[in-house]
């Protein structure tokens, strides 16, 4: 991949252009979603059509042209070569996943974590996922667990679509629970003291649905998988940032806690981070919302 890029791209970009056009595009199924800085957005078509060659599986190429954001974590996409369309299947672990990489949240870049909490489920297990997009933890976590039930829980209705057709074509049908809500009003009103692991794969709320996780857990104990965003400088830690925001909240509604294993998921910016905690929680107190 990178060779063919590396033979072709400088003959078209600045060095810095170069740079950003080789690391910043993912792959969805057949669609590539690549990010054009302002110097190399007259090279859109030469770079779309580089990638392809690259690339004999992919057959769209979208640039992205505005952030993340909003309530379903969307991003503005814009057509630049290949077949005009946003739905694809993504593979993924042996399972595949059906999603509209303009009306859904989706990353490859979770991959790695998508498979490590699914080998991280014990038999029997009830997991709640509070944000699953188009189901992909969900999924893996039951084909790939002795789960009893997965609660796959999200707020946009497109994504739930999807997840129920994803849930229907990997068999999925028996574990996964498609829900269509608001995760905190889900576990207020149905899901508390149900689950033994709560997944939180939604950095920009994961701080304030903390105390909702908590609830979803079983007399509070359990495990909670924490993403969050951080900034950091040189000399700082992402991780520790987000520790410290975590270790304050949990302390506050008191909460005994440990973080057996935590790492750095990827880089989101200069100087910003995606990090997970694996937190594992026993009461020590009433628990407080």
């Amino acid at each position: 991949m990178k060779k063919r890029l590396n033979r072709t791209l400088p003959e078209i970009l600045s060095v810095k252009d170069f740079g950003c056009a080789c690391n910043s595009y993912d792959i969805v199924g057949d669609i590539a979603i690549i990010r054009l800085t302002n110097n190399s957005k007259a090279c859109g078509q030469s770079i779309a059509e580089t990638i392809m060659t690259a690339h004999k599986n992919v057959k769209t190429v979208m640039a992205q042209t505005s952030a993340v954001g909003g309530e379903f974590r969307l991003r503005k996409l814009k057509h630049v070569a290949g077949e005009i369309k946003t739905h694809t299947v993504h593979r993924e672990s042996g399972c595949q996943f059906n999603v509209d990489v303009e009306k859904c949240y989706f990353s490859p870049r979770l991959s790695h974590e998508r498979i490590r909490i699914a080998g991280l489920v014990k038999d029997g297990e009830t997991v709640v996922n509070m944000f699953a997009g188009v189901g992909c933890f969900s999924v893996l976590v039951a084909k790939h667990s002795n789960a009893k039930k997965v609660y796959s829980i999200d707020i946009n209705p497109v994504a739930v679509k999807f997840m129920r057709e994803n849930i229907r074509v990997n068999r999925a049908y028996s574990k996964v629970v498609p829900i269509l809500a608001d995760a905190k009003d889900l576990i207020q009103d149905k899901l508390s003291h149900v689950a033994d692991r709560v997944l939180m794969p939604l950095p920009e709320k994961a701080l304030a649905y903390l105390p909702y996780a908590l609830r979803a857990l079983k007399g509070g104990k359990g495990w909670i998988h924490y993403y969050g965003f951080e900034h950091a400088r040189k000399k700082e830690d992402p991780v520790e940032k987000v520790k410290l925001k975590v270790s304050k909240k949990l302390n506050a509604l008191g909460v005994a806690f440990e973080v057996p294993f935590e790492r750095i998921v990827r880089s989101i910016g200069p100087n910003w981070y995606q990090a997970v905690l694996d937190i594992r929680t026993k009461p020590c107190g009433k628990e407080k919302q």
